[in-house]
């Protein structure tokens, strides 16, 4: 990741501000995909799709070495999505408990 000094994380938090209201415009879930395609290497769309597998793996109560071969994920990833829903903003857990809500 690319290494930004003080003045550069304002600038930082503002544009990732920006990236949020432009994901909040899309309408369907093909306009997020086209978005994100448009956006994205395959790299790092292959990297989200990951930890999102992960998060509703270990949401389902599956332990590291089962989500590491359903999914190839690697313990060290899966340790840090598991990490980030225990102690990040709350991401994972709000869109979990969303969509959890929608199919009841």
């Amino acid at each position: 990741m690319k290494q930004h000094d003080q003045s550069q994380e304002k600038d930082l938090r503002s544009a990732a501000r920006a990236l949020s209201e432009a994901l909040l415009c899309l309408e369907n879930s093909q306009e997020m995909q086209q978005f994100l395609e448009d956006l994205c290497t395959p790299a790092e769309i292959e990297a989200m799709v990951d930890r999102w597998r992960v998060a509703q793996l270990i949401e389902q109560g599956y332990s590291y070495r089962d989500i590491r071969e359903i999914t190839g994920v690697s313990v060290t990833t899966t340790g840090r999505v598991a990490r980030f829903m225990e102690m990040g903003t709350g991401g994972y857990r709000t869109v979990l408990e969303r969509l959890g809500r929608k199919q009841q």
